[in-house]
């Protein structure tokens, strides 16, 4: 997971919603700027990537194709089970 990666959940979701890129910065990181910054070269910490990696998880709509090249955690639970 980078920070590209994250920034791509972030515009797909928004996108699918019809919602600004900051409204889901808003809501995934409790930061209206966050994926903003990302987007002009700023980084976070692997802790905060997999907060966010999680909320983009559950709260990604069923009807919205999760990207091929981004591992989703959910899948890597189903496999186990």
């Amino acid at each position: 997971m980078n920070e590209l990666q994250l920034l791509d959940l972030a515009k797909a979701l928004a996108s699918h919603r019809g919602l600004s890129l900051s409204t889901i910065s808003t809501y995934a990181a409790n930061d209206g700027k966050f994926f903003g910054s990302l987007a002009t070269g700023s980084g976070c910490t692997v802790k905060r990537a997999a907060a966010l990696l999680a909320w983009f998880d559950q709260n990604w709509d069923r009807d919205l194709e999760w990207p091929r090249d981004i591992p989703r955690p959910s899948a890597k639970q189903e496999d186990a089970a």
